[in-house]
């Protein structure tokens, strides 16, 4: 028996939970996507996140923070605009760029797809005590490298 060995064995149970985690995760995207808007990709419902989360942006680092290609996130927000959900405006810097933001239809929308989504996760931590919910979130905050409070 290797001295490792144990180590080993853990690192492999991290790896399956943290898969199911994803996996999990994933799959209430996909069902929050849907409740945002049936017609659309998920990955439209990725972009309406990501403004939703970061704020306006232009379409390069939107397709750079969400690893899409470009050509993708401009059909992709020209679907969503069409929709009302998203709003193309020059930007305020210097009048040539473009600057992407969610309307207030796509902010609502968003919330409520998102509510659903999160209250799966919240039901499965309704029981935990508040000293384990503390403790599961530094534990992810330092594994996340977010070694802050």
């Amino acid at each position: 028996m290797k001295e490792n060995e144990p180590r080993e064995k853990l690192e492999i149970e991290l790896g399956e939970q943290l898969n199911a985690l994803i996996s999990a995760s994933h799959a209430l995207n996909v069902r929050a996507a849907a409740k945002f808007d049936s017609s659309l990709q998920p990955a439209a419902f990725h972009i309406v996140r990501w403004l939703y989360s970061y704020g306006p942006t232009n379409a390069a680092t939107l397709a750079d923070s969400t690893a899409m290609d470009r050509s993708s996130v401009s059909r992709l927000v020209k679907q969503l605009q069409s929709l009302g959900y998203v709003n193309r405006e020059a930007s305020p810097k210097d009048g040539r760029g473009i600057v992407l933001s969610l309307t207030e239809y796509g902010q609502q929308k968003i919330i409520d797809a998102l509510k659903e989504k999160e209250s799966i996760f919240y039901e499965r931590l309704s029981d935990w005590k508040d000293a384990e919910l503390h403790d599961f979130i530094q534990m992810l905050r330092q594994f996340n490298g977010f070694n802050r409070r």
